[in-house]
This record gives structure tokens, sequence and C-alpha cells, in this order.
């Protein structure tokens, strides 16, 4: 990597993703090439069986902003983003969903909140909202029961906790996924229990989104395993586990 100034550093997390990461990276430095100065793209591979690592290694050595993060074995989405975040070096740290079903031009609506917010997260729920291609029906009706239990227990007043297009200022994010301890799907909820808990402002942002039919998100099993990790969110805030050892930083002392 060059040691230049890094204004953005994009994580995506991969597992099994030969067939369309390909297209996405192309996509991600297309847009960010012609928007910002310096930026870095860290695809952490989730130990796929296939050849993601092999297609993101040759895609870094044609492009020095690319780089890999890659582990075995398959530890979630939740490790995975954490150990993207925890590498970056971004001023600004966006992660995004391999699929791109939120395209990566939609970051300008999420940088003009981040003016007055410390995190502005995509929302599918939005009057500004765009859907193009929705879920299927029992899907949309499995989020909508996920979201009211997050908001009894963890999250009031965020409608959509789980659009995988999310920005922070960099040293917030960095501090927040440092007291993270979820590995699967429900790390966006715990994310942003900690920041609530911390008093960071938080902006939900109505984004264009298109749903992929190649989704990782089992109907069943993963649904169980997230009301379980809302229990253990709570479990872990009532223990004391996301007290950090100093105070969180605010986008006025980034």
């Amino acid at each position: 990597m060059s040691s230049c100034f890094i204004e953005l550093s994009v994580i995506v997390p991969a597992f099994n993703e030969e067939n369309r990461l390909g297209r996405t990276l192309d996509s991600i430095l297309k847009y960010l090439k012609s928007r910002f100065a310096g930026f870095e793209v860290i695809v952490v591979d989730d130990g796929s069986s296939d050849r993601t690592v092999e297609l993101v290694e040759e895609f870094a050595a044609r492009h020095h902003e690319a780089r890999l993060i890659s582990y075995q074995p398959n530890r979630g989405k939740g490790y995975a983003v954490r150990r993207g975040v925890l590498a970056s070096q971004g001023q600004y740290v966006l992660f995004s969903d391999a699929d791109l079903s939120t395209p990566i031009r939609e970051i300008r609506k999420l940088m003009a909140a981040l003016q007055n917010a410390d995190i502005a997260i995509g929302s599918r729920a939005l009057r500004s909202s765009r859907i193009l291609e929705s879920q299927p029906a029992y899907r949309v009706l499995m989020g909508k029961t996920f979201n009211k239990f997050v908001q009894l227990l963890a999250v009031p007043g965020i409608v959509d906790t789980q659009c995988g297009f999310k920005l922070f200022h960099g040293s917030v994010a960095r501090q927040i996924f440092s007291c993270c301890r979820i590995d699967g799907f429900s790390f966006d909820v715990e994310v942003l229990h900690i920041a609530r808990r911390h008093g960071l402002r938080i902006a939900e942002v109505g984004v264009l989104w298109r749903n992929s039919p190649e989704s990782k998100v089992h109907p069943v099993c993963h649904s169980l395993q997230m009301f379980r990790d809302l229990l253990f969110i709570r479990y872990n805030a009532c223990r004391g586990h996301y007290l950090p050892r100093g105070a969180l930083l605010t986008s006025t002392d980034a």
C-alpha cells in the first residue's frame, strides 16, 4: 500500500464470491477513482472454498489500492467485517456487501449525512429508500419481525439495522469494532448498540437497493442464531463488556 493519505477505506467481506466479486471490485474501483484522491479497498475472505482468494490476489496485483485479508476456517460476516475495519487506515470507513445490493455511488448520500453524525447507515425502510427489486415475502416478514425485537432489546428507533452499507468516521469505527464480539449476521445490531450506549450520533439514510437472489442468509438457521445473538448483546451490555478502556471518540474529536 502507498503511504499517502487514505481518505476512505472500503471493507468488503467475501465468502465464496468468485462469481460476482470481480464485477463488484471493478465497480467500486471505478467509482472511487473518480471521487477520492486516496482510498483503499480491503477484501476479507471469510474462509472461502472456491477461487475467491485467487481472484482478489489477481485483482490486487493490478490495482495497488486493493488488498486481501484471508483466513481459514469460515468465521462469519461479523468477524470478517471486524477484521477489515481494524486493519483499515482511512479517515472514513465504509463496509459494503459483496453483491453491491446498494450501489457504491450511494456513498455520496452517507457522506452528506456524516457531516452531522458519527455513523451513517443505509436503510431500505424509509420513504426516501428506493427498492428496485424486493426480497421474497417471507424474507420481508422475517426482517420486520427481527427488527421489532431489535427495537425492543438493543437499538430503538432504527428501522433497518441490517442493510449492508454503513459509513463511519474511521476512528469511531475502529474503536467500536474493537469492542465487538458477535461473529455472525447480527453484528450490525451490536455495532449500533455500542454506538448508542456511548451517545454517538447515528443517521439512517434511505438508499437504492436491489435484492440479490444469492443471499447467504438461511431463513431458519440464521434467524434462530440472530435472535440468540440479541440476547447475547443484552448479556454483554449488562456485564459491562462494551465499555472501552477510554472514551469513544466522536467526529469532532477525530
